[in-house]
């Protein structure tokens, strides 16, 4: 395999080869117009071949797409007198996620990390017709294949760990399980010009975190001066990833900066989002904490899984470090809480040498590789192996780094316990609320009207969603007599929920330096943390958060 997979910028003269893309199921028969960038799941919506996957239940009958192979095929026509002296390359800038690339019937290579950018050494590019072939895996069946050739039990609720590909497409407690493929980013033809990168660009913006009277600081300071971090948790903010456009962004931002936000932390269930994200936050003065791609589960510590994400992390380093907004980097979520507190070793019958052996893994990948990545790329911005530093069902998660409590929702603990319920720095906490009315009707008819209905189970991810919601509603002594009001009683005790909690960490006297909501945004229509839904509507809590931080 020719391949060079370093990163550049693209130069003005590089030929755009996203039109004219044509896909299928593997060796199906009849082609269909494809949209370059793009995901299987949204052509086969363009082309009527499947319904809106959003629309009702239908998510749930969608499943055969992510067990079949796809490909998609592109015809370009190269003049007599192109140059073809200087050598030439065909760029990705995102492949989801395994798939094999030929050119002209020539076999390129294999990729499989849709969080890189891959480029092949043209070699048989001639003047005259020439076409590219792209054939996509199904990524269910890859992952299985994975799992059973491992030679240890790695914990997770199921096998998306193998693959480098966004975790969330799997399903989460707020995601709906739509495991897509596709050129989800630019492809394009490219000299053999200098790999060049932006400079690294800071805020003058540090992380302290040191010993005190309490146990362990976690606070940031910007100019020099303390500064409490306002925000919330970031999540892709479409489940098919080419559908955000400048202007999705640019709304959800805005609506971030409105609420007096000044930081987001990007989850590492998702993706590295796109340069429009980070150059928005740039403009609005929104700081980012970034994490690593990595969530809740045992990664895999094989050399060729580490010489992935090496290359992963270091092209995501060097086209990010150019944006002063992003002031740390964190190797994980929840892992280091999971392996600890989650009982994974006797859910997954791990042996002691097993365990052992897991964990060695881990520390290897968050406390050598990514640290080392960052230092020799990225030297001037923090790093932290993982968030949060304790479990927060441990007394040391009040009093030691960031926090995540989940005793208000998981725990169903009152809302009051928000005001004991202080840490240095809380960087995941919330309430679910079901989207605004008008939100819900676009997503559903009467007919489904009903916590107990196919659909209303269907747009909600947490296993006891509405039981707990309910059990919130009676402590707080509400009486909805209707769905809707049902849907209304839910956004007003998040508001609550919300209100106590943001009120006590701004009136703890420096013990508390940051409050980062799960969560800010939604990747499709349900009943979630978030405060504001897939369609751009602000729930209650968002209003809340608004009064609460304005001249704070």
């Amino acid at each position: 395999m020719l391949m060079l997979s370093n990163l550049r910028v693209i130069a003005q003269n590089d030929m755009s080869l996203n039109e004219g893309w044509i896909f299928r199921e593997v060796n199906a028969g009849k082609w269909f117009k494809a949209s370059v960038p793009g995901t299987i799941h949204t052509d086969l919506m363009r082309t009527q071949q499947i319904e809106d996957p959003f629309f009702r239940d239908r998510a749930s009958q969608l499943l055969w797409i992510s067990e079949r192979n796809w490909e998609y095929k592109k015809e370009f026509f190269l003049r007599s007198n192109f140059n073809l002296n200087q050598k030439k390359y065909i760029v990705f800038d995102g492949l989801d996620t395994y798939a094999d690339v030929y050119l002209n019937e020539q076999f390129l290579g294999r990729v499989n990390n849709m969080f890189r950018q891959w480029r092949f050494e043209a070699i048989g590019l001639k003047p005259g017709n020439n076409q590219i072939l792209i054939r996509f895996f199904s990524p269910l069946r890859i992952a299985d294949s994975l799992a059973k050739q491992s030679d240890v039990k790695r914990p997770c609720e199921n096998n998306r760990h193998y693959l480098r590909k966004a975790q969330y497409h799997f399903g989460w407690d707020w995601a709906p399980q739509l495991p897509t493929c596709g050129i989800w980013k630019k492809v394009y033809l490219s000299s053999e010009s200098a790999s060049k990168y932006k400079e690294a660009k800071y805020a003058d913006v540090k992380l302290i975190q040191t010993a005190d009277s309490i146990g362990q600081n976690f606070y940031f300071t910007v100019n020099g001066q303390a500064t409490f971090m306002k925000g919330a948790n970031w999540v892709p903010a479409d489940v098919f990833l080419a559908r955000m456009t400048k202007d999705r962004y640019r709304q959800l931002l805005i609506a971030a900066k409105e609420a007096h936000f000044n930081m987001l932390r990007v989850w590492g269930g998702g993706i590295y989002e796109d340069d429009d994200f980070y150059t928005l936050c740039d403009s609005l003065g929104i700081y980012v904490w970034q994490d690593f791609m990595f969530a809740g589960a045992m990664y895999p510590g094989d050399s060729g899984f580490l010489q992935n994400v090496k290359e992963e992390a270091k092209q995501q380093i060097l086209r990010l470090r150019k944006h002063p907004c992003i002031v740390l980097w964190c190797g994980n979520n929840e892992i280091d809480e999971a392996w600890h507190n989650w009982g994974w070793q006797k859910q997954f019958e791990i042996s002691a040498n097993d365990s052992i052996r897991l964990w060695k893994e881990y520390v290897t990948l968050f406390h050598e590789v990514l640290p080392d990545l960052v230092r020799q790329y990225d030297s001037g911005r923090a790093y932290i192996s993982t968030s949060p530093l304790y479990g927060w069902g441990r007394e040391k998660s009040m009093t030691h780094g960031d926090s995540h409590y989940w005793g208000l929702w998981w725990g169903i603990k009152p809302i009051q316990i928000m005001r004991e319920k202080i840490p240095r720095f809380m960087s995941e906490y919330g309430m679910q609320a079901m989207p605004n009315w008008k939100s819900i009707n676009k997503y559903s008819i009467p007919d489904d009207w009903d916590t107990a209905s196919v659909v209303m189970k269907a747009h909600q991810k947490h296993p006891t969603g509405y039981k707990t919601l309910s059990a919130y509603i009676q402590q707080e002594k509400l009486k909805p007599n209707s769905f809707r009001a049902f849907a209304a009683a839910t956004q007003e005790i998040q508001h609550r929920a919300i209100k106590t909690a943001v009120e006590a960490q701004l009136q703890s006297n420096g013990r508390c330096m940051g409050s980062l909501l799960w969560q800010f945004n939604d990747c499709w229509p349900v009943c979630s943390w978030s405060v504001i839904d897939y369609y751009g509507k602000k729930k209650k809590a968002y209003f809340t958060l608004q009064a609460l931080y304005k001249d704070r």
